[in-house]
């Protein structure tokens, strides 16, 4: 069993490098899209939000589906059709057909995003420790080798459409060939319990929809970090281009190294502790990169935001996958999917504020948020399991 086990967390572990490898190949080729396709940034910025919506119905849609049919089924066929899906971009001929490719990849990279975590959760439950943050830095991993790959291929003078059809049949090569070591699905209540516990989930419980509001305060954070960090310092601070750059390559650096050590943290000062003191620290760097005029301190602060943000989304989708079991799917999906609104919200929250107040200024926002959550952080103590409350009830 020991040794299934390791198994079933390798296989997440590949599920998350490809998720991250997948989108990270579309991210490289969109000026090369864009330009083919021959349309501006405008009507670009206006596909991406289609990519949104897919994501988004996708993740709602995958959640109670893995309930169901138990992460094992859900997730390769989650991750085929975000392989097989990421070749068409490459493919599309104008802005319809783009449109539409990006709807369907926004679908199939909602649907392995949900199923992935629940999995992760499972893997997560049976270890019996923390294991969440790691597979999350799995999947910046996979982004950074679709940079590399990417920039290799651009290079070569490699066409999206050859480029992307190659990724997408190694992705269902490697989809296929990971799913026999996923776990099977779990049930932990009896079946005189079905009725109560089906009579219990009718609504969400207004526990998840906390945690789903702490995400989406977190992602913002994140998509914050991802949008304006280089611009911070370009139009900010006055950086040359090339150290402007620096700004993101600090806090997607900080975050990934966070993220492969925060599971040891976890497991010795426990999830709440994670949350707390990480949301904080990442109050303390970005308001530090917001109110320095020195370009190396601007740095340090972008550097410890990432570092603070690392450990905290993956303790609230490990909360929402553990409060129930066999609801671990569906509650998943609401955190993810309110999580990925912030994210998207991030460059539509801050530009307008632009207008108003200087762009350093307007990052106190995502600040207190920062603080927000620290004073939140109680949500994601461990709790019984649903079933465990059924199956104590009954027997009472």
């Amino acid at each position: 069993m020991e040794r299934h086990l390791r198994a079933a967390r390798l296989a997440t572990f590949a599920y998350f490098v490809l998720n991250g490898f997948l989108m990270g190949m579309w991210i490289v080729h969109i000026p090369t899209i864009e330009q083919r396709v021959g349309i501006g940034h405008a009507t670009l910025g206006w596909l991406l939000l289609l990519l949104g919506a897919g994501a988004f119905a996708g993740m709602q849609a995958v959640g109670p589906l893995t309930d169901r049919f138990g992460a094992r089924t859900v997730v390769p066929l989650s991750a085929a059709l975000c392989s097989a899906t990421v070749a068409l971009p490459g493919l599309a001929g104008n802005v319809w057909t783009l449109g539409a490719a990006l709807l369907a990849l926004g679908v199939g990279n909602g649907c392995l995003d949900v199923s992935m975590n629940a999995h992760a959760v499972q893997v997560e439950h049976a270890y019996r420790r923390p294991v969440m943050s790691a597979f999350h830095a799995t999947f910046s991993i996979g982004g950074v080798f679709a940079a590399l790959v990417g920039a290799g291929t651009l290079s070569w003078g490699w066409s999206p459409a050859t480029t992307l059809s190659a990724v997408a049949a190694l992705g269902l090569a490697a989809s296929a060939l990971a799913a026999p070591m996923l776990l099977a699905p779990e049930r932990r209540q009896p079946p005189e319990a079905t009725a109560h516990v089906a009579k219990t989930r009718r609504r969400t419980p207004r526990h998840i929809w906390m945690l789903a509001l702490l995400a989406l305060m977190i992602m913002l954070c994140e998509g914050v970090a991802n949008d304006w960090s280089t611009l911070h310092l370009r139009r900010v601070l006055d950086a040359p281009p090339a150290t402007a750059a620096l700004a993101y390559g600090a806090f997607a650096t900080a975050m990934t190294v966070g993220r492969l050590l925060a599971d040891r943290f976890a497991a010795r000062y426990g999830p709440t502790a994670i949350l707390r003191y990480g949301a904080s620290v990442a109050a303390l760097g970005l308001a530090t990169a917001a109110l320095s005029d020195w370009i190396p301190l601007a740095l340090a602060g972008w550097a410890v935001f990432g570092a603070g943000l690392s450990g905290c989304v993956p303790q609230l989708f490990s909360a929402a996958g553990h409060a129930d079991q066999d609801a671990a799917g569906a509650n998943v999906s609401r955190v993810a999917g309110l999580g990925y609104l912030g994210m998207l919200a991030g460059p539509a929250v801050i530009g307008p504020l632009t207008r108003f107040v200087p762009l350093d200024v307007t990052f106190f926002l995502p600040v207190a948020f920062c603080v927000v959550a620290a004073c939140s952080a109680g949500i994601v103590r461990p709790r019984p399991l649903v079933s465990e409350r059924v199956e104590l009830g009954t027997a009472g």
